[in-house]
């Protein structure tokens, strides 16, 4: 065996006082659906695990969605180093790491290639260039080109879109091995895992208009945690925990799942991952199968050595989703305490008037006559985007066949669908101040109605505040404004404007939680 090979393990524990540039943490992403993972960041989630782990020769490991291999590379460093008493001899300990302890999925015939090389050093685990030689090319490394399931247009298991991806043997089709079984632990002959780790693929193309996309994570979590490992870490995006799309049950399991023992948690992606932007941020977690007790520690990681920890449950009472951020823990409890009515109450669902966004621009496709841009007598005033995508208004005659026809008379506030990136403390666009007998394409969501305008506008002065803010940010998690993110926040009177200090004083909050408002919230003029 060449021993110039075992330089990924050697050079690190001979000399950490060199500077030796690590390929793996200069790798350009894929696409921002199959992100790679830095060593350092692999390494934060190795570190959660017990470490007595990497000193036994029994645990096994495995990868379900490996791309670059850092994650095995990287255990296979700890166990190197860890069961040097154990099996002193090098390349013994090495062989037995390699073929006893290390398993892998390639999630692409191209990353299978990259993740052999990462870990035997050598594509080929036969070649004679592998650290350790195995009796095929795949080593403990498989990747199989699996098929999507087709039925009604998608795949069964994955919710591919057909259209999308069922496309010649030449490129990849994406059907990930991993999620695409209904027996996963067949895939290693019943083989049973200590710790299950991994960066899973994202989400997939749907086949929609605008790039639209399906969550896909959520099924690698969920495929772990059928095989019943004694350790699950995986880093995921965090929509999940208030939102995304198709991802309800999703949520609603982890939320009641009490095996979850950490959750170390980045509103901003570029923290784990330099340069890839992932609206809403990501996690990782430490799931143990063993574990009892409800609470979970929360870690609110907001760079630059700003580090929140909390231990607490990871749903609250009268909540269904997951508040994210342990401060505003206290300012919930005393909000619901109150039991109120929610301003969601107050908010439409999507299309409030039955038009779709691209009403202007297509309204033949419908079926429906024609649009003006001129005002017309006695007419309704719509508001909407141009082609452009700015702001704008058409009228129609009253006569026309509107598919809703809600608060038609009333004041009402329209805000924009999609706002902000999902940070707390953002401040909202301004909205359109609708009198009666205006409306709006489905851009915009609808606050109201209200019987003066007054009322309207006192409307605004609420939602203006930073307490308004704080309770939309428990649950507002990217760009998303509609209904569903409004219910936390309580309703008002409003027959008067709000200001933050009667609203402080109206839920008892304490100077702290004041303070922390304060500082986190980005006033509105």
């Amino acid at each position: 065996m060449i021993l110039g090979n075992l330089d990924f393990v050697l050079l690190p524990l001979m000399n950490k006082l060199n500077y030796n540039p690590d390929v793996l943490s200069c790798l350009a992403n894929l696409s921002n659906d199959e992100v790679f993972t830095p060593p350092s960041l692999a390494n934060q989630m190795l570190d959660m695990l017990p470490q007595e782990l990497f000193r036994s020769s029994e645990t096994k490991f495995l990868d379900p969605c490996t791309k670059s291999g850092v994650f095995l590379r990287e255990i296979a460093k700890r166990l190197i180093e860890g069961l040097a008493d154990k099996i002193p001899n090098l390349q013994e300990r090495i062989d037995h790491i390699m073929h006893h302890q290390l398993y892998g999925i390639a999630i692409t015939r191209l990353t299978s290639l990259m993740s052999r090389r990462s870990l035997y050093c050598s594509k080929d685990a036969n070649c004679k260039y592998s650290i350790s030689l195995f009796d095929d090319a795949d080593g403990n490394i498989r990747f199989k080109d699996i098929r999507h399931t087709w039925q009604n247009g998608k795949c069964s298991y994955c919710g591919a879109s057909q259209e999308v991806y069922d496309r010649s043997s030449y490129f990849e089709s994406h059907a990930y091995e991993f999620i695409h079984t209904d027996k996963p632990n067949t895939l290693y002959n019943n083989m049973t895992f200590d710790v299950i780790i991994g960066n899973p693929p994202y989400q997939l193309s749907d086949g929609g208009a605008q790039a639209s996309a399906i969550p896909i994570y959520n099924k690698f979590v969920t495929q772990a945690i059928k095989l019943m490992p004694k350790y699950l870490t995986m880093i995921i995006p965090s929509r999940w925990m208030t939102g995304g799309r198709g991802l309800d049950d999703f949520r609603k399991d982890l939320l009641a799942d009490n095996r979850f023992s950490v959750i170390h948690d980045f509103k901003d992606a570029s923290l784990c991952f330099t340069g890839v932007e992932i609206k809403g941020g990501v996690n990782y977690f430490l799931w143990e199968r063993d574990k009892t007790s409800p609470l979970c520690l929360i870690i609110n990681d907001y760079g630059s050595d700003v580090v929140k920890k909390s231990k607490r449950p990871l749903i609250e009472q009268g909540c269904d989703v997951f508040i994210r951020n342990n401060d505003l823990i206290p300012i919930f409890r005393k909000v619901s305490s109150k039991k109120e009515k929610s301003f969601s109450s107050i908010v439409s669902s999507m299309k409030p008037y039955g038009l779709r966004g691209d009403f202007f621009k297509s309204p033949d496709k419908y079926g429906l006559p024609a649009i003006s841009k001129s005002p017309i007598k006695d007419g309704y005033v719509i508001y909407g985007l141009d082609e452009r995508m700015k702001r704008c208004c058409r009228y129609i005659s009253n006569k026309y066949p509107l598919p809703k026809k809600d608060d038609l008379n009333k004041f009402k506030l329209f805000m924009s669908r999609n706002q902000g990136e999902g940070i707390l403390g953002e401040i909202f666009v301004t909205p359109v101040f609708a009198k009666p007998n205006e409306l709006c394409t489905e851009t915009f969501v609808v606050v109201g109605g209200f019987d003066s305008e007054q009322e309207m506008y006192n409307c605004w002065s609420y939602m203006k505040t930073k307490f308004f803010r704080t309770m939309l940010g428990m649950k507002k998690n990217d760009q998303g404004c509609g209904q569903s993110v409004y219910q936390f926040v309580p309703l008002q009177d409003f027959c008067k404007p709000w200001t933050d200090e009667e609203l402080y004083k109206k839920y008892g909050l304490t100077e702290e939680e004041i303070q922390f408002i304060e500082s986190m919230i980005r006033p509105m003029e």
